[in-house]
């Protein structure tokens, strides 16, 4: 078999079992970003490092923009900038911050980052935004707290793209 129709197997296979395991026992986590670290797991190399740098980073990104919704939603500038201002402000300044944690080695994975990022953006402002509250962002539920929704799917997401490429491997192998 080749690498190509072996990963495709794993991959099909595996994501309907993530499918199901999300939908009926991790309602509160989110198989959309699990996906998306599923798939940076292989843009990252698809290896051990790759699955590192996915999981640190990921986990990273969606810290800098819990941290992001959190001073949106705790400092009332936008009442005197206005909203689209000063979320760009907030925006721009943590990405900047994101970028240039890349002069650590752990964090140096800037896209794996991004893709935190945006999913916990994604999570919050889903659904018209009902989550973008500080009770929300501060709350141990998955259900409403983007950081604890994002962060863990996209580290069972990493796990997912790890025994696919392994199952890959092993499939490959016996051709």
């Amino acid at each position: 078999m080749t690498q190509l129709v072996a990963l495709s197997l794993s991959i099909g296979i595996l994501g309907g079992i993530a499918t199901f395991v999300f939908l009926k026992f991790l309602t509160s986590y989110l198989i959309w970003a699990a996906f998306i670290a599923w798939g940076c797991y292989f843009a990252t190399g698809g290896n051990n490092e790759a699955l590192k740098n996915t999981i640190v980073c990921n986990v990273f990104g969606a810290i800098v923009a819990w941290v992001a919704a959190l001073i949106l939603v705790s400092v009332p500038m936008g009442d005197t900038l206005g909203l689209p201002l000063w979320a760009g402000i907030v925006v721009g300044a943590t990405v900047l911050v994101l970028c240039l944690a890349a002069h650590v080695k752990a964090l140096a994975t800037i896209p794996a980052s991004v893709y935190g990022y945006a999913s916990v953006f994604a999570f919050l402002l889903a659904g018209g935004g009902a989550n973008l509250t500080k009770d929300s962002l501060m709350s141990a539920s998955p259900k409403q707290n983007a950081l604890i929704a994002v962060a863990v799917s996209m580290v069972i997401g990493a796990l997912f793209g790890l025994l696919s490429g392994k199952m890959s491997g092993a499939l490959t192998k016996k051709a």
